[in-house]
């Protein structure tokens, strides 16, 4: 594939992501979508599942319960609202869904998500309980492309960064999803926060734009392993700036918080996603 074509066949798959974070609360019609790409429905279904390994309505159906699993972690929406603007179009149909998803139905998740064991303020902390450890991280080296915005939406620029290599023959098996959040949230407004989606891996790629050359240099993190969704990690970092930082005698570094994710959200049950959150601490040797 020339350049043209390559260039062409990226600038189709963003328009696609855009429209869809753009309008996950309405009906998403998917022959809309091949407009989009300017490619015919007949083949437009195939090429996005070979390029991004699901088919469009599993793109959606991901990305609509991970933002009601975000709000369900983090406000006090009623659910009805929630489901309503998630784009479902009644409650039974979306208590549903987020059932065979998550385990539980929304309402029970709101009350016994992950998130709920990071928010119990009644107990003395037990570190051990929360899986933290000190330790030296490598350096990582890869590609990445920026996102500004709500964390929650950082998946945007995943989107692009998988079809950028896909597009140019460069993706790997072997390439490590990582996230790195510059921005502080609870002082810089949603739409300002600054991040980063990266993959990291041995060896090198051309850097041509959007990519952006990315190394973490060699550090001494916090590491706290988390299992769930992606959109209950916000209790867990207020639990890890909060309560195991000032008991841990440890000190923050001048470096943002990063993310390792383990497994991939596009074929791994949310409630099974693990994730290393690192928050980089000053000197001193791993422990």
């Amino acid at each position: 594939m020339n350049d043209a074509a390559r260039r062409a066949y990226e600038d189709r798959f963003k328009r696609v992501t855009d429209y869809i974070y753009a309008h996950l609360d309405d009906e998403i019609d998917l022959n809309t979508l091949a407009e989009i790409a300017c490619l015919s429905p007949h083949h437009w279904h195939r090429v996005y599942h070979a390029m991004r390994g699901e088919t469009i309505a599993a793109t959606v159906k991901r990305l609509r319960l991970h933002r009601a699993a975000y709000y369900l972690a983090t406000t006090g929406k009623p659910v009805a609202e929630i489901a309503e603007t998630c784009g479902y179009p009644n409650l039974q149909s979306f208590n549903r869904i987020f059932k065979s998803a998550f385990g539980m139905p929304p309402a029970a998740y709101r009350k016994n998500g992950s998130h709920r064991r990071f928010l119990d303020t009644s107990r003395e902390m037990d570190t051990a309980m929360y899986d933290v450890e000190t330790r030296m991280l490598p350096e990582m080296k890869g590609v990445g492309v920026d996102h500004t915005g709500p964390y929650i939406t950082v998946g945007k620029a995943f989107e692009t960064l998988y079809g950028c290599l896909m597009s140019r023959g460069l993706f790997r098996p072997d390439m490590q999803m990582v996230g790195i959040y510059y921005s502080d949230p609870s002082a810089v407004p949603e739409d300002e926060l600054k991040s980063r989606a990266c993959l990291v891996f041995e060896g090198a790629v051309p850097v041509e734009d959007p990519l952006i050359e990315t190394v973490i240099p060699e550090t001494r993190c916090a590491v706290l392993t988390y299992k769930g969704p992606y959109a209950d990690m916000k209790a867990a970092y207020d639990w890890l700036f909060g309560q195991w930082l000032p008991q841990s005698g440890a000190e923050p570094g001048d470096r943002p918080c990063f993310e390792i994710y383990l497994n991939n959200p596009r074929d791994t049950p949310p409630t099974e996603l693990l994730t290393e959150i690192c928050l980089p601490l000053k000197g001193g040797a791993a422990a």
